[in-house]
């Protein structure tokens, strides 16, 4: 009897171990057949969708995305863009003025769940589905409904007739499935920004006048019967005729979609492996696409090496007229700038393909490891493409400081519509998330860091990573305690600030004291630079990372003993003499957010700092 029970306690343990290391995933897949009305900007919809519920749990209720009622005065979003201290250029008080001609919404006309009609409320932008039946975990069950929708004035990210006349820009357009996850149903309102979805398989078809361009996300699956670019053969389609576009797109999390009469449609292959597609208005545009197009290639082959291989066959670049917005296997992006701009918005939402549409954060609960890594990944591309400019990871460095300036920062785990300033969530997300994995690539090292972010690609590929994971996977490839750093850069606003205190000479040798004078501890590359023209750096590892890098920038580096956090003052000695220093300086890389760089050199009026070049090792 003893033994049976012990065999049970350890199957039990062994069961328990294997759930909590397979962190399930629901799975959706979507049939949507829309008509759509381009003189009223108004279309009529069914969608059937596959919901399988992976998870343990039993569902009582599901919840869908309805964004378009966004755009409608008095809605979530128009009240706090009016209430803002700082309200986004684009909207403003625009949402209150809209005509019911102009407005968005979606309306639901019947749902069925497994073919039997369903209780449902609309609560602004979310519609609350009361189930008959319940959904028993492992299960899967189909929904089949019927809707009605108005594109608005584009306002923000969707919308018609924007201010570059793209006729429309078709996002967050469908009743969608909120994500139901280890944390539960995340069914927050439309209120700003980003967005949260089910992976799953897209199948769309679009029927609207043949003389509109249609881009999308996936695959065209009748290129023959459309023309327009997609086939080498010309197809004539005669006035007020129609066309049904037929999409399929594997394997993401969102769909969207944009149509224009005088779109002229590009195809430029990267490898045999993809192709990349532009979208914009053929006029006097058409030159700066031309130019960007071959940085696009350049942009994939980048981030393929970098970081993981984009895995579909199709990526678009398509002329929305509102800024920049990521999408799955597409991007809207403004196309009426000058050409540098062209290419550093194209790049951006590119790496956002890897940042979000392949690596499925939470990006409105971890807004800094979708903008802020796509930063980052971006600041890469850019700086191996146009190498003679200033380096931009310095420049997301120097505006992360102006918003600790400010005294309007935010913990990185500010919900992204709960940030109390527009700035506040801007400069966190985009400059501090991509600080932290530049300060993330100091703390392990280069070569580590570069092996640790590949693997993190191929462990979370079409899954929905969070810091923990991050964090494990850096760990694990580096072989140091990280919680120290997620807990106070992520957790907290403390900042970062040493200096050197003093250095005082002793006989044949040089005393240095260090002080930490932000909350903030961080391991420290002390690099001196000797008269004779050598470099030493003397690395002190922190106590709690409970190990060092093994990263080697110089060719001499001294390894110091650890420096406890609670600590103030860290003391070291050189083996040589203070008339044969030049100059001391902490963090030469600058891969460090040091607020004060004044007090990280020595002797202080030094013309050669701040920034000099690390010496490669031999």
């Amino acid at each position: 009897m003893k033994l049976k029970l012990c065999m049970l306690l350890c199957i039990t343990v062994v069961l328990n171990v294997a759930a909590q290391s397979d962190r399930w995933q629901q799975r959706v897949k979507y049939q949507m057949n829309v008509d759509f009305d381009a003189v009223k900007h108004q279309y009529k919809g069914t969608q059937k969708l596959v919901y399988s519920n992976n998870s343990p749990d039993t569902l009582q209720k599901v919840f869908y995305h309805l964004y378009l009622n966004a755009f409608q005065p008095g809605s979530q979003m128009d009240a706090r863009s009016r209430s803002i201290s700082d309200p986004d250029a684009r909207v403003k008080d625009r949402i209150s003025k809209l005509s019911p001609a102009e407005i968005g919404y979606e309306k639901i006309v019947s749902l069925k769940h497994n073919g039997k009609p369903v209780k449902y409320e609309v609560v602004g932008t979310i519609l609350e589905v009361t189930l008959n039946e319940q959904i028993l975990p492992k299960s899967q069950h189909t929904f089949e409904m019927e809707f009605e929708a108005q594109i608005p004035l584009q306002i923000r990210r969707t919308g018609r007739n924007n201010k570059e006349g793209i006729e429309y820009s078709v996002a967050q357009w469908y009743p969608k499935l909120c994500e139901y996850d280890y944390e539960g149903w995340h069914s927050n309102p439309y209120i700003a920004r980003e967005f949260y979805g089910v992976w799953g398989d897209f199948d769309v078809k679009i029927t609207l006048d043949a003389a509109y361009v249609v881009a999308a996300t996936g695959y065209l699956q009748n290129p023959e019967k459309i023309g327009h670019g997609y086939t080498s053969n010309v197809v004539t389609h005669k006035p007020g005729e129609t066309l049904t576009w037929h999409f399929i797109a594997p394997e993401v999390h969102d769909f969207v979609w944009a149509a224009d009469r005088d779109y002229k449609h590009d195809i430029v292959r990267v490898d045999d492996k993809l192709d990349l597609h532009f979208f914009y208005k053929g006029d006097s545009l058409a030159a700066a696409w031309k130019q960007m197009e071959p940085y696009a290639v350049r942009c994939f082959n980048i981030m393929n090496q970098r970081f993981g291989r984009y895995p579909y066959k199709q990526y678009s670049v398509i002329q929305g007229g509102d800024g920049g917005m990521e999408y799955a296997m597409a991007t809207l992006i403004n196309g009426r700038q000058n050409w540098s701009g062209l290419v550093g918005v194209m790049v951006h939402e590119a790496c956002h393909s890897w940042f979000q549409h392949l690596l499925g954060t939470n990006e409105s609960k971890y807004p800094w490891m979708d903008e802020g890594f796509a930063t980052y990944a971006e600041n890469i591309v850019m700086s191996q493409m146009f190498p003679s400019l200033p380096d931009p990871q310095l420049k997301s460095t120097n505006s992360y400081r102006s918003l600790v300036k400010s005294g309007l920062e935010e913990p990185l785990t500010t919900h992204a519509d709960h940030y109390n300033t527009n700035r506040a969530y801007s400069l966190a997300s985009y400059s501090k998330g991509s600080v932290f994995l530049n300060q993330l690539n100091y703390i392990i090292g280069k070569d580590k860091f570069e092996k640790a972010i590949k693997r993190y690609f191929n462990e979370w590929e079409f899954k929905h990573p969070n810091p923990t994971d991050l964090k494990r996977i850096m760990e694990k490839e580096s072989g140091l305690e990280l919680d120290w750093y997620f807990e106070d850069f992520v957790g907290t606003t403390k900042t970062i600030d040493y200096s050197i205190k003093e250095v005082l000479p002793n006989a044949e040798k040089t005393d240095v004291v260090l002080g930490r004078i932000g909350q903030m501890p961080m391991p420290l590359d002390v690099v001196v630079a000797y008269t004779d023209g050598t470099q030493e750096n003397f690395y002190i590892p922190l106590e709690i990372m409970r190990g060092e890098k093994t990263e080697r920038l110089y060719t001499k580096t001294t390894l110091l003993p650890d420096w406890g956090w609670t600590f103030p003052e860290y003391s070291f000695t050189i083996k040589r003499s203070l008339a044969e220093i030049r100059y001391i300086v902490i963090d030469p890389s600058e891969r460090m957010a040091d607020m004060n760089e004044d007090n990280n050199v020595y002797p202080t009026q030094t013309k050669e700092l701040p920034r000099f070049k690390a010496e490669p090792s031999k």
